[in-house]
């Protein structure tokens, strides 16, 4: 008798131990946090296009991810944009650049660790329309201090792949 319950205990402890370990696996990211562009861990290779936000304050739930990017501007004033991603993979509209609009889609990695962005903007030029496509990988490295954004966009010699990486504030 005494083996037995032994046996169903080491069962249910096992079944236990496996639930909470595979829902931890699979914990989706949480980006949210003040972050502060920090130039010796990003790598821009020999872009001389050094695209990337001073700050970022980005919000998380489970349906949504909002970000407020502060970038200079020429006149050595502040930009500040905000983009909203629905996180169910449905198509997000973002204002653009020179009055354009983004459609961009969201997918997480199968471990729920990196989010990747695709985005395409549409824009006229000489009476174009042009489109372009990026993605974005955020990725948490460092105990989730640091986030690493992998860009992927077109250059004017062909793909440009940079990251970006944030400290958390």
């Amino acid at each position: 008798m005494k083996s037995t319950q032994s046996l169903k205990f080491r069962n249910i402890l096992g079944a236990a131990l496996f639930f909470m370990t595979a829902s931890g696996l699979f914990a989706q990211a949480n980006f949210a946090g003040t972050w502060a562009f920090n130039e010796s861990k990003s790598n821009f290779g020999d872009s001389q296009f050094r695209f990337a936000a001073t700050t970022m304050v980005v919000t998380q739930d489970a349906k949504l991810l909002s970000v407020e990017s502060t970038m200079p501007g020429r006149d050595g004033g502040e930009i500040k944009t905000n983009a909203k991603y629905n996180l169910d993979g449905s198509v997000s509209e973002n204002q653009g650049f020179m009055n354009t609009t983004s459609k961009s889609t969201v997918a997480w990695s199968a471990d729920k660790t990196t989010l990747t962005i695709t985005t395409t903007m549409n824009f006229e030029r000489d009476g174009e329309t042009r489109e372009i496509k990026s993605t974005q990988a955020w990725k948490l490295s460092e105990g989730g201090k640091v986030l690493l954004i992998e860009s992927t966009r077109p250059g004017p010699d062909g793909e440009m792949k940079t990251t970006a990486a944030y400290d958390k504030k």
